[in-house]
């Protein structure tokens, strides 16, 4: 998968032959990399800009769930990680019990039908394509 970095790397390539192309004067070509090197930090410090904009943006938000929704997920995360230090003690006691228990939890999620789990991500991604949206154009 290319990154932006990658895209960066390329597009900074494609700028500097071009410039050694268009300005064989070595002296030209120290100007044009200067404005080259410019435009990529103003590009970069851009970028920073946007992205603390939008961590400040939801920091604020007085809408809850907005503030609450990811904090939300990762404590169901967290405590599934922290079930497992009691397991461990389980299955160092009793292995077949421990077993059981964590069938029983595989189980439990291959249950949830097919559907459920795409519609789930459908609505995610249209809820993480619809706040992108909104912080692009500066609609809270």
């Amino acid at each position: 998968m290319i990154g932006i970095d990658d895209a960066v790397a390329a597009g900074s390539k494609l700028i500097d032959d071009a410039i050694n192309k268009i300005w064989p004067d070595p002296q030209d070509r120290a100007k044009a990399e200067v404005m080259m090197l410019q435009a990529q930090s103003d590009a970069a410090l851009n970028l920073l800009k946007t992205q603390m904009s939008v961590m400040l943006a939801e920091a604020q938000s007085t809408d809850k769930f907005t503030s609450r929704a990811r904090p939300g997920f990762l404590y169901v995360v967290y405590l599934l990680m922290l079930c497992s230090i009691p397991m461990g003690i389980l299955y160092s006691f009793n292995p077949a019990i421990a077993g059981n228990v964590t069938t029983g939890f595989k189980d439990w999620l291959a249950a949830i039908p097919p559907d459920i789990i795409s519609m789930f991500q459908f609505v995610m991604l249209g809820y993480i394509g619809g706040r992108s949206f909104e912080k692009v154009k500066g609609i809270k």
